[in-house]
């Protein structure tokens, strides 16, 4: 399961409602990626997409884990998407949650998440004004966890060089449409109606281009389906991963 890239963000943050049912059905693993969470921040680490998704590669590596189906939220599933190019004979499912992809533009959610300046108030503002649409499951303890996670060691200052300093290319995220139709790996796209972050358009535009996708759609929901209908969240993906 792969995080996504908000300031405070973990692999904690964004799973812990999903990982004890998804747990019930497969062995779940949930690193923090390189840069986020409670990873070192190497000095002369240069964040971009290969960088995210070679830190992956060599975490399912070192614990002889040869192939995997994936769950990816947001840059997880930019992620997920990478990986699928790279090997397609290791990556047997795909969940891509929220994931930008053909047709992402500029929004006023990824403006306001980009913007971030570290405080309690102004993460919790974030989190209830742009990730979900009923504020009121964005709990306090939810705030604190991502909000201590954005004050940590190096973490504000590595978060701004991913996307902001011209020595990365973490904003560098786009894909092309022959490049999406060349991705054969069983997927579902899963997109909260309402989503601010990466407009629901973008898994339209990507249920089209993809030779083997489905998609699922939660009204009433935003940019976190995995926070906002976690308990349907963690049913249909159960149910699309468990399927031969």
């Amino acid at each position: 399961m792969l995080h996504g890239s908000g300031p405070g963000v973990s692999a904690q943050a964004n799973w812990q409602l999903n990982i004890p049912s998804l747990a019930q059905h497969f062995r779940v693993v949930a690193p923090d990626i390189v840069g986020f969470g409670a990873t070192e921040r190497p000095e002369d680490v240069v964040y971009s997409l290969r960088c995210w998704t070679d830190h992956v590669w060599a975490f399912l590596d070192a614990l002889d884990i040869e192939t995997v189906r994936v769950v990816g939220n947001s840059l997880g599933g930019r992620i997920a998407l990478q990986m699928a190019a790279d090997h397609p004979d290791r990556i047997t499912k795909m969940v891509l949650m929220g994931a930008p992809g053909v047709g992402m533009t500029p929004t006023e959610g990824l403006a306001a998440l980009r913007a971030y300046e570290p405080s309690h108030r102004a993460m919790s503002d974030l989190l209830r004004n742009y990730f979900a649409v009923n504020p009121s499951l964005i709990t306090d303890e939810l705030v604190e966890i991502r909000y201590q996670a954005s004050i940590a060691d190096g973490a504000y200052e590595a978060y701004r060089a991913m996307f902001f300093d011209p020595r990365h290319a973490g904003s560098a995220l786009g894909i092309t449409e022959s490049e999406v139709r060349a991705i054969t790996t069983p997927t579902l796209l899963v997109h909260g109606r309402e989503d601010k972050v990466v407009p629901v358009q973008v898994s339209m535009t990507m249920l089209g281009l993809l030779p083997h996708a489905d998609l699922h759609v939660f009204s009433a929901c935003g940019h976190w389906t995995q926070i906002e209908r976690a308990n349907e969240f963690s049913a249909v993906v159960t149910d699309y991963l468990g399927r031969s």
